[in-house]
């Protein structure tokens, strides 16, 4: 069974899919015992200096998604528009990150200057993508941007017809909301996860297949780094969490 096969039958099931910003989130992730890895665009081209959705991302996330396969479980990539409006070179990029032994992508229609891409354009891209054998995740930003909800079904099923074995609706999270986004296509539905007001019973319920963390985990690194600092600045280190050692962090590389 290929890594491609692996990862789409995780689908079978419910599947929470951590995403990691560089080689020690993802290995500490796999140590914890997630079955598959993601990757976030915002930790990857944030840790670079890049913008999340400039389409600047593109070379560090092949990079880390080259560093990331040698983990022992599938690793899933987020590319966010594919990082060109050419499906030649859409098709290119998932041909590269399928040579290198990556399970799948995720491919979004959100554009970094706002709006949606038009359907039938977003959907080629898809389709390039999709020929390369890749999971596709096709994700919609109607609920995240708030653009057009009521064409979310009508956006998914393009994107499903055009390859697309997954769909992923982040910002979705009232309950008659969610099911009827899992009632509109017959692929695997993936939500983010939103700290607060994510079940993951009550998702399980209603039939979502996956839950993503997003750049949920990067930015709590970044929150706890902020929050050590500042309690090292007042000379109190009394952290409410296990710090782990110089040896830990080691191993996870090494």
């Amino acid at each position: 069974m290929t890594v491609i096969e692996d990862f789409r039958r995780l689908h079978d099931e419910f599947l929470l899919l951590p995403n990691a910003w560089d080689v020690a989130s993802g290995a500490a992730l796999v140590r914890e015992g997630f079955p598959a890895v993601g990757t976030t665009s915002l930790g990857v081209a944030a840790a670079v200096g890049v913008e999340d959705g400039s389409g600047a991302g593109r070379t560090p996330a092949v990079e880390l998604a080259r560093r990331l396969v040698a983990l022992p479980v599938p690793v899933s990539v987020d590319v966010e528009g594919g990082f060109s409006e050419d499906p030649g070179a859409v098709r290119e990029l998932g041909a590269e990150l399928a040579a290198i032994g990556v399970a799948g992508v995720n491919i979004e229609d959100g554009l970094a200057a706002g709006g949606l891409r038009e359907v039938a354009h977003h959907a080629r891209l898809v389709e390039a993508m999709a020929s390369t054998g890749l999971f596709v995740n096709a994700r919609t930003d109607t609920y995240w941007s708030d653009i057009d909800r009521p064409g979310t079904g009508d956006r998914l099923r393009a994107y499903v017809d055009a390859g697309a074995e997954g769909v992923f609706v982040p910002g979705v999270a009232e309950d008659a909301d969610v099911a009827s986004v899992v009632a509109s296509v017959a692929v695997p539905v993936n939500v983010l996860f939103l700290p607060g007001r994510t079940d993951l019973r009550k998702m399980r319920d209603l039939g979502v297949r996956r839950v993503s963390t997003g750049s949920f985990l990067f930015r709590v690194a970044l929150g706890a780094a902020l929050d050590a600092v500042r309690a090292v600045r007042r000379n109190d280190v009394s952290l409410g969490y296990d710090v782990p050692t110089y040896q830990q962090v080691q191993s996870l590389v090494g």
